[in-house]
């Protein structure tokens, strides 16, 4: 069995960073790279979640100057949204408070976009919490992997071939209720190989998400889940780790934050222009050759 340390970290850190937000699983390439080096166990699958870190923190070094302003802007839209409302309920106000709801989806973008970034958090947070253990028993296998790759390839391929409308082109017309149907697509990246970025990209094209849009969006919603779901592994699997243990995890999150980085860039160019067909026909390709040498 392959020894962890911080050539391996380093090894992880970069087949993370390169395939964290690309459509094509992160957990489903480390399964396989874990399983050939002979890297597996509860060992095995707390690195690979733990080394994600340094994946979400380039998306918030990547994007820190919209978070900020989301942030800035939705607290400041949340103080006007909370006097609208007040007026809106007292027995003279002309307007009623359902009313002003929808006056204010449009008023107060900012702050909407940040409650269904929360919203749409939810359902895989909830799903995962119930299903984690039985997950992590009987899905983290190659097999399992790879038809989860073919299936995923084949779902992107009708996405970009079915003819959709395109009701949201820009990255803060995303409401609650896109987030949350964003959301619950998430919930399928909790099987290995089918691809968060994947679920959630795919996903926010069916209902009307502009792919860049979509591409963006995903990355946002990484923040909440994979923080979460990092710091819920680390304090399960803490006792795990020795001294040495913790300097080769660094390594990996600083390889894997770097080169998501440079993923994450390219990526967003990427979509403006191309669809992600390539990416089907590759996760196609990978899961069959995968199921043929098992």
């Amino acid at each position: 069995m392959e020894q962890f340390g911080p050539g391996l970290a380093a090894l992880l850190g970069f087949l993370e960073g390169l395939t964290e937000y690309l459509p094509v699983s992160s957990t489903g390439h480390l399964i396989l790279l874990g399983h050939w080096l002979g890297f597996t166990g509860e060992m095995a699958i707390s690195v690979e979640i733990c080394i994600q870190i340094g994946a979400v923190l380039a998306v918030v070094v990547y994007e820190r100057t919209k978070i900020l302003g989301l942030l800035r802007h939705g607290l400041h839209e949340q103080h006007e949204f909370r006097r609208g409302i007040l007026a809106a309920r007292q027995p003279e106000s002309q307007q009623s408070w359902q009313t002003y709801l929808r006056q204010s989806a449009e008023e107060h973008r900012n702050m909407w976009f940040l409650l269904g970034l929360g919203a749409a958090f939810i359902p895989a947070a909830i799903v995962g919490l119930l299903a984690h253990d039985w997950i992590e028993s009987n899905l983290f296998s190659p097999k399992t992997v790879a038809i989860s790759l073919i299936v995923g390839g084949i779902i992107i391929l009708i996405a970009e071939t079915w003819p959709r409308a395109v009701k949201i082109s820009q990255l803060e017309q995303v409401g609650v209720r896109a987030a949350i149907g964003v959301g619950m697509a998430q919930c399928m990246a909790l099987i290995p190989g089918m691809s968060r970025s994947g679920s959630t990209i795919i996903g926010g094209m069916f209902i009307g998400l502009d792919r860049k849009v979509a591409t963006e969006f995903s990355f946002f919603l990484a923040l909440p889940t994979m923080f979460a779901a990092t710091a819920y592994k680390l304090i399960q699997s803490i006792h795990l780790f020795s001294t040495s243990d913790v300097f080769a995890l660094l390594v990996g999150m600083v390889v894997s934050f770097f080169v998501a980085w440079i993923v994450i860039a390219s990526f967003l160019t990427y979509v403006k222009k191309h669809t992600l067909k390539v990416f089907g026909y590759y996760r196609i390709v990978l899961g069959t050759i995968i199921l043929l040498i098992l």
